[in-house]
């Protein structure tokens, strides 16, 4: 198992930076990456999407409740005070969006990989895996406002 360095993990920073920047007119501050467990709570949104090809494993994108549906509300353009299917299809697109933009960051690389279609889970769930570290990475509105946590399990394959 090769060990993932910044090479591996910039192009899912970036990706998420400028799709909530774009999509959702969120500014966010990446703060430092941590080695952590995926573990949720009983108010929190995840989206999860694998990734195959020369790089394998899950990205964990996880929100309070409270978070996706401020972004839900700016994806829509109308407020959302819960997640029903309408937001819940715009939170799981957002995830799409990010990770499809790392894939074409990947590819310009000449590393060649693909997503699966995400899912959305809500509520108190922990994820763990034996075949990669799981290291988080918050990202903090600049408003102050919020944040999202990039869960990254992931191995380059040999």
């Amino acid at each position: 198992m090769a060990t993932l360095n910044a090479e591996h993990i910039n192009p899912f920073l970036m990706a998420a930076k400028k799709i909530l920047q774009d999509m959702c007119f969120v500014d966010v501050a990446i703060q430092k990456p941590i080695l952590k467990e995926a573990k949720f709570d009983h108010d929190n949104w995840v989206i999860i999407i694998g990734v195959t090809g020369e790089m394998r494993g899950q990205v964990l994108i996880g929100m309070t409740e409270e978070n996706a549906c401020a972004i839900a509300s700016k994806m829509c353009m109308m407020e959302v005070k819960t997640i029903d299917d309408f937001a819940s299809s715009a939170i799981s697109e957002l995830g799409n969006m990010i990770m499809g933009n790392a894939a074409t960051v990947f590819s310009s690389n000449g590393v060649g990989i693909d997503i699966t279609p995400p899912t959305l889970s809500h509520g108190e769930v922990s994820f763990t895996n034996n075949f990669a570290k799981t290291l988080c990475v918050p990202m903090v509105f600049a408003d102050g406002s919020g944040s999202i946590d990039l869960f990254l399990a992931l191995r380059q394959e040999d």
